[in-house]
């Protein structure tokens, strides 16, 4: 019986084992293109967000800004220079043709302004502040900023906020707090990540969009009397939105406010305008094939750019799905930006061009890059317990493997040996516990032996 387990175990590990001597670093697709029938009007800067945990980082899965040229090929990349393992987050266009970056590591954030034809900082700051995904450039030397994970231990509430910062004065001179807005019992109450505020984006002069993530909503907040002004979607309600990333904002020719954002848990981008005061989705796209996407802008022709993060690409795509535009950029890419244009969507909404409808994404060169599998284990999982009374916990269950374990297992290890390694884990855990049940006596004997040896010496 012993001999049946043990070839179960090493059966179950043979996976892995053969991946990690196969692997071979140089074949793996780290920065490529993938489809291109269309060339990009300009180059498009990548931010990878990379692997950081507690101050340790993973060689591997690298954080960096890539910069890829209109038919794919690459003109340049920077990493971190600023001492500290960092990730990289947003990165927005600035007026005068540069950068600017939000990059926060342990426990801090630097932003800075970069020069895309130097790839030199212009100037840079630090900030005491945990986490921010995102910035904005206001005018004037002033970045919005959102401060997301700022936890109050001695109150116990959530300090999680928008701020404006004045470069010249160096002074914050705005400032929004979430928790004077929304209910303590939001998202089940707070929390160390209550809001996970993921998106700051100027709506004209005097108004901000914000994406408080966990709160499956974008909210548009007038910056004079402080109040939400406008909301799409509300805590909890997923058939709208589920922790999304990026929303932005803009109008159709006849001034139809017009919401297009990247609904990272519904694994999709979606649009939606507004009629009689109310939300209707206008258009979706990559339900069937995008893997936790964090950004969507439109450009000036009308396409749309994708960042699918846990698929590692980036996409350029017709109204319709089509992939006319494709770059893969390992290790999970969070924002790409069409330079020369605006940092948020700039072209006509999916109305204007007369194509709404829900449309898969074709096209695609569907590479592996990042060691991401084509048929996973979720999808198994989403396949085996359909139609059945088990659907929906079992659709949660594979969502989250999607998106976590990527992050977690070796660049070597496919998803699927991921869950052959589990799988020994678990029966060589059942027979130690067999072995210690069958044996107990004799156990329990020897550590009698043993503690009366002690007590005798004593």
């Amino acid at each position: 019986m012993r001999l049946v387990v043990l070839l179960v175990v090493v059966g179950l590990l043979a996976p892995s084992a053969v991946s990690a001597l196969t692997y071979d670093p140089s074949e793996a697709t780290d920065l490529e293109q993938g489809t291109i029938t269309t060339a990009a009007n300009g180059s498009t800067v990548i931010s990878a967000q990379g692997y950081t945990f507690r101050g340790n980082t993973n060689s591997k899965k690298p954080a960096r800004l890539v910069s890829v040229g209109e038919r794919g090929d690459l003109e340049w990349t920077h990493d971190d220079n600023v001492g500290g393992s960092a990730w990289f987050f947003d990165v927005d266009p600035m007026p005068n043709g540069n950068l600017l970056v939000s990059s926060p590591r342990a426990g801090d954030t630097v932003l800075f302004e970069l020069d895309p034809d130097t790839q030199e900082r212009v100037w840079q700051e630090r900030f005491d502040m945990t986490d921010t995904h995102d910035v904005a450039y206001l005018g004037d030397d002033r970045i919005a900023i959102a401060n997301m994970r700022e936890w109050n231990e001695s109150a116990g509430v959530s300090d999680d906020r928008v701020v404006v910062y004045n470069r010249s004065s160096e002074e914050f001179t705005w400032e929004w707090y979430f928790k004077n807005h929304y209910p303590a019992s939001t998202d089940g109450g707070y929390s160390e990540d209550w809001t996970h505020v993921n998106d700051v984006d100027p709506v004209g002069d005097d108004r901000l969009l914000l994406s408080p993530r966990n709160f499956d909503q974008a909210i548009v907040v007038d910056m004079e009397s402080k109040e939400v002004v406008e909301r799409l979607g509300s805590d909890q309600e997923y058939d709208v939105l589920r922790e999304q990333h990026n929303p932005d904002r803009f109008e159709s020719e006849n001034g139809t406010p017009t919401i297009l954002v990247a609904d990272s848990e519904n694994n999709r981008v979606v649009e939606y305008a507004k009629e009689n005061g109310e939300w209707v989705r206008t258009w979706e796209v990559g339900s069937e094939s995008l893997n936790w996407p964090r950004d969507a802008d439109r450009l000036p022709n009308g396409n749309t750019l994708i960042t699918d993060t846990l698929n590692h690409r980036v996409m350029e795509v017709t109204p319709t799905g089509e992939v006319v535009w494709e770059y893969y950029a390992t290790w999970g890419p969070y924002d790409a930006e069409r330079m020369g244009t605006p940092p948020e969507s700039s072209g006509p909404t999916i109305r204007d061009m007369n194509a709404s409808g829900s449309y898969a994404i074709t096209g695609s060169a569907n590479l592996t890059a990042g060691g991401n599998d084509s048929v996973g284990f979720d999808g198994r999982i989403r396949a085996t317990f359909a139609d059945t009374r088990l659907e929906e916990p079992m659709n949660e269950f594979a969502t989250r493997w999607a998106h976590v374990t990527p992050w977690l297992r070796p660049v070597w290890m496919s998803g699927w040996d991921l869950v052959w390694t589990i799988g020994a884990v678990l029966v060589g855990v059942a027979w130690a516990g067999g072995e210690l049940v069958a044996h107990r006596r004799r156990l329990l004997a020897g550590a009698r032996r043993l503690v009366g040896g002690v007590r005798e010496r004593l």
